[in-house]
């Protein structure tokens, strides 16, 4: 796969209607990609893709709210109609407000962690059938904080009130996910990667209370610049040959000790699987 020239590829960006996901898209298209930007908006996206238009690049959207099981699968099955190839599936968008998900998940994790999960596994044999293909998973530093997984707390409402620590666990989860895809689940000719961003002025924090957020937006990037490794797993021959790293900055960085838990990779992957399976239409 060229960095540059990507005529022909297509991929899948979540949350790309904003932020991050937004300047991923654009420059995916600017550079010959057709991008289909899966988000919960219709109103907030489709001035996305007329901007990409405009720009001569090739986009449409998906409809999909990752905190609804059923909204994933009625995506995942638009996308599968089309029976076109899927390159790259960018697992981009991020949530960090409190509540729970329409199946009654905690809704960080089930926004973060299992509507991705679920879209992945339902995306995968178009991936393969593509290889070869990559999926990106955008992770945070935020999951070196994370003491463990709590699996009960994750079917209850998100308890804490700045959802700080219910946010590092869902991190955790993107970059256990990564390594157990690694591990032979995504299949031959699928690369998996996980990456911290960078500390971005997104539209993630926008639900976060006031004082800290102010306070946390003092240190952030803009988005262009948290863009940048998103699009370097997603594009660089120099990261083909890679599976199952996390990288900051466009480098490989080693995750934390639990992000290297083989037992609890392989616990949520199977856990993620019932739970998804028990939600089915």
């Amino acid at each position: 796969m060229s960095e540059k020239d990507l005529t022909g590829k297509v991929v899948l960006v979540t949350g790309s209607n904003t932020g991050i996901g937004r300047v991923t898209a654009e420059q995916l298209a600017l550079r010959g990609a057709r991008v289909i930007l899966a988000c919960r908006s219709r109103e907030k996206t489709e001035p996305v893709v007329d901007a990409i238009a405009a720009a001569g690049g090739d986009a449409e959207l998906a409809e999909l709210d990752l905190a609804d099981l059923d909204s994933v699968r009625s995506c995942a099955d638009a996308i599968l109609a089309k029976n076109e190839p899927l390159h790259v599936l960018v697992n981009n968008a991020g949530h960090a407000s409190r509540g729970q998900t329409k199946q009654g998940f905690e809704l960080i994790f089930g926004t973060n962690h299992l509507g991705h999960f679920l879209l992945t596994k339902l995306l995968l044999p178009r991936l393969r059938a593509s290889a070869p293909a990559r999926i990106v998973n955008v992770a945070s530093t935020n999951h070196y904080g994370a003491k463990g997984i709590d699996f009960e707390a994750l079917r209850r409402p998100t308890a804490t009130l700045t959802a700080i620590d219910e946010y590092a666990v869902s991190k955790l989860c993107n970059v256990l996910f990564t390594k157990e895809l690694a591990r032979g689940r995504a299949g031959e000719g699928v690369r998996s990667y996980a990456l911290h961003p960078g500390i971005v002025r997104s539209d993630a924090w926008r639900r976060i209370p006031w004082g800290f957020r102010w306070l946390v937006q003092r240190f952030m990037i803009p988005t262009e610049a948290g863009a940048k490794t998103t699009l370097h797993c997603a594009t660089s021959p120099e990261v083909a040959a890679d599976d199952g790293l996390y990288y900051d900055r466009c480098k490989p960085r080693r995750p934390s000790a639990l992000a290297e838990d083989e037992a609890l990779a392989k616990r949520l992957w199977e856990t993620s699987e019932e739970w998804t399976s028990a939600h089915s239409s």
